[in-house]
């Protein structure tokens, strides 16, 4: 399958960082508060807010319910699955 130029940018965006390379694929398949992703990356919960708003102005990852303080829901939107399935 050809990836698109678009696609192939993302995942590179991707792996130059081990933070946002965990935070999506803690997401995977999944809708999470923050500190849940924590817990399932290894990354503490100070730096997982900067990721997931560094991933969220990238269109890779969206939140459900942005008018909540706390809890919080994110899940990957399709660009960011498909980029999921294609990281090593």
């Amino acid at each position: 399958m050809e990836l698109s130029d678009e696609l192939l940018i993302e995942i590179s965006y991707m792996q130059i960082s081990k933070y946002r390379t965990k935070t999506m694929k803690a997401l995977d398949g999944n809708v999470k508060i923050p500190s849940a992703i924590a817990r399932d990356s290894g990354i503490r919960t100070n730096h997982i807010s900067k990721v997931l708003s560094e991933l969220k102005a990238h269109e890779l990852v969206e939140c459900i319910n942005p008018e909540v303080r706390k809890g919080r829901l994110y899940r990957l939107i399709d660009t960011g699955e498909d980029v999921v399935k294609n990281l090593e």
